[in-house]
């Protein structure tokens, strides 16, 4: 689903944990009626702690906290940090809770990767940036670059309404929002709209705002995502536009905190670079943003992937932007990420091996090509929303859609 364009916002980009956390936690401390989180990741660790406490403060004042969270992603929390956070009035939802089968977790496919951070319906965050110690600096080598956007406006008041409507979809086994016409980009600056990917009516929506802006893009594609194995039709839109004249630039893990995810996308490289797709490897630590901007104004941030799990499986949610201002502040933060702590992957110097043989990339397109309608089918079984805690929403449902 897509809300409409929604123009007279205010956006502020925010990089890493060190500048999304304070801005949340004093947002929360500063709400006077409502907090809704949706997130994959909640450890309990310094910065899990940290939100746990300005929650239970928030529902002691007489503010309705909702904190969603996933099963596969957050299935470490203790029942003690879980009943601090019931007993104080938070009302807790997990996402599709299963139980480990001999210490291995069970709910591997359609995860709930959103993460959404709504404040009284006026303020709102999102992007890739989990409650989780491993997105500050001081976490060490594998600590997560990643990017986040504060909103301000009436876009902030339709991701809370997105928010609220999942949670009632729980409670009657419905779908959250209808599907929103294709509409038009603004011609103002400053507008925006909420773009969520579900299992149910709008499993393309995320991939469609991508080939859609790719198509259209004239000058200058610059996306920077951590797993990067897209499908056949995103791939080919990339090379058709470089093939045209666009300047395309992508910039990629270099090195991953999943080893995998850097060898499938080092399968594409030949293709990409034949075209004249420039590739660059963040090599300071792991990259986990997924964020692009596409020639003056079109910019989108979110937790969505360009991989398998995010474009066919995952419960993922976007922003896409068309502001001058806030495209060139996340480019000019991408071209120092390039200069200062990237290398240029050049053809010539690209590790040979089977993978990257003629005959593996036809399979591998294949694959990509089909692998959505597969995946279509995993699970057999319906992910459910279970939710804790006083006056909470305690009734079960398809959550396909959530």
């Amino acid at each position: 689903m897509s809300s409409p364009w929604r123009e007279g916002n205010e956006f502020v980009l925010l990089e890493n944990g060190e500048a999304y956390y304070p801005r949340v936690n004093e947002a929360i401390d500063q709400a006077r009626s409502e907090v809704l989180i949706e997130t994959f990741i909640l450890f309990d660790d310094k910065v899990g702690r940290a939100l746990r406490q300005k929650l239970i403060d928030a529902a002691g004042r007489g503010v309705q906290v909702d904190i969603t969270v996933d099963g596969y992603g957050s299935d470490t929390l203790s029942d003690e940090f879980i009943k601090g956070l019931t007993d104080s009035g938070v009302r807790l939802h997990v996402f599709d809770p299963r139980p480990r089968l001999m210490g291995v977790r069970t709910n591997l496919f359609r995860r709930m990767h959103r993460k959404i951070v709504a404040v009284d319906g006026r303020l709102a965050f999102i992007g890739g940036i989990n409650f989780s110690a491993d997105h500050l600096p001081d976490f060490g080598p594998m600590a997560k670059q990643d990017y986040a956007v504060q909103v301000r406006g009436p876009l902030a008041s339709d991701m809370a309404n997105y928010v609220r409507e999942v949670l009632k979809a729980a409670r009657v086994a419905r779908r959250p929002w209808r599907r929103v016409p294709k509409l038009a980009p603004p011609k103002g600056d400053a507008s925006g709209r909420l773009i969520v990917r579900d299992n149910d009516a709008n499993p393309t929506s995320i991939e469609s705002a991508y080939r859609v802006a790719i198509r259209g893009a004239h000058h200058d594609i610059l996306i920077a995502n951590a797993y990067f194995f897209p499908g056949y039709r995103l791939l080919r839109d990339l090379v058709n536009a470089a093939r045209r004249g666009v300047r395309v630039r992508l910039i990629l893990q270099g090195e991953p905190d999943m080893k995998v995810a850097q060898m499938a996308a080092e399968m594409l490289y030949d293709y990409l670079e034949s075209a004249g797709i420039q590739i660059y490897e963040y090599c300071d630590r792991p990259l986990h943003g997924k964020v692009a901007c596409i020639d003056q104004r079109w910019a989108t941030v979110g937790s969505s992937n360009l991989d398998p799990f995010s474009l066919a499986l995952n419960l993922e949610a976007n922003v896409v932007i068309h502001d001058r201002e806030f495209n060139q502040t996340l480019r000019d933060n991408l071209e120092r990420l390039m200069e200062n702590h990237c290398r240029r992957i050049a053809r010539q110097q690209t590790r040979k091996s089977w993978l990257r043989r003629p005959w593996v990339s036809v399979l591998v397109f294949h694959f990509l090509r089909r692998f959505p309608a597969w995946a279509g089918s995993l699970p057999a079984h319906k992910p459910r929303l279970e939710s804790l805690g006083a006056d909470a929403i305690v009734e079960t449902g398809s959550q396909e859609s959530a």
